[in-house]
């Protein structure tokens, strides 16, 4: 497949891009414990790595911090270092301090409140008795039980924010789809307290400000970046919504784009990343 021309140009002249991790540039190999890099991957990265263009990998997962997925990645052959991995808890910390609410309740394991802790908030624990929680937020927590439901919504009764990583169903997996952790949670809290969660992750504008600020981009470069991933309810949104170019993959959650609506509709959809690497060494 070739590109347009129009489409093709905006590539090259590219401010930046962000890619998705899972079902776009990477699926989770169960046997390593790690990631399987997918067709064309590794080296759209490293063109753009020796182009010297700006990239980061914004996954929507809260599993584990930031620096572990980059380094998942790098096992598995990807130029991507700690500084380029980006997480919803990423975004949540810089806007849970930008906006003074520096208590918070995370329903989440370890490597989803790394990221709060690191940016010096007082994170409180899923279960934990606590007075004066500001937010309570949600992300990857499998181990989420009845103790959690009623900490979370005892906080959120007492005034507390509801804020989330994502509130996606589901995410792509070598085995298929997988169904997302804070997605069930959201809708417990929100069914007790009639709270609704505000996302922090993608397809939020808080994610995509803080991938620009990650590489050094001003907001006024919104319009010259590229967002590429598998789930039109994330990345193509999230694209859309900002007036980047939002380029699909049909390697993951996203098969088909004649049924979305608009505002998740990718500017272009590929099969795999092969046309994007063309187009990046033809520049």
């Amino acid at each position: 497949m070739k590109l347009n021309t129009e489409i093709a140009a905006r590539l090259r002249g590219a401010a930046g891009f962000i890619f998705d991790m899972d079902g776009t540039i990477a699926l989770g190999d169960s046997k390593s414990g790690g990631h399987r890099a997918l067709p064309h991957a590794i080296a759209v990265l490293e063109t753009l790595k020796v182009a010297d263009t700006p990239f980061v990998v914004f996954t929507n997962g809260t599993a584990k911090p930031p620096a572990a997925y980059a380094q998942s990645l790098r096992n598995a052959g990807f130029p991507v270092e700690d500084r380029q991995m980006l997480t919803p808890s990423s975004s949540a910390a810089i806007w849970l301090k930008k906006t003074g609410l520096t208590k918070v309740r995370v329903l989440g394991n370890a490597g989803c409140a790394a990221p709060l802790i690191d940016a010096g908030l007082e994170v409180v624990g899923p279960s934990e008795a606590a007075e004066g929680v500001q937010a309570v937020y949600t992300g990857w927590f499998r181990e989420f039980d009845f103790g959690a439901l009623e900490a979370g919504c005892h906080s959120l009764w007492n005034g507390a924010r509801l804020v989330t990583a994502s509130n996606v169903p589901f995410f792509a997996t070598e085995n298929g789809r997988a169904i997302g952790a804070s997605y069930p949670i959201n809708a417990m809290l929100t069914a007790m307290t009639r709270k609704r969660p505000r996302i922090l992750g993608k397809p939020s504008r808080v994610a995509f400000e803080t991938a620009l600020g990650l590489m050094g981009l001003p907001r006024s470069e919104a319009k010259h970046m590229v967002v590429v991933g598998d789930d039109p309810a994330l990345e193509m949104r999230m694209a859309n919504d900002a007036g980047a170019l939002s380029v699909g993959l049909a390697t993951g959650v996203m098969s088909g784009d004649a049924d979305l609506p608009e505002h998740s509709r990718p500017t272009c959809l590929l099969a795999d990343l092969e046309p994007l690497l063309n187009t990046l060494r033809s520049g």
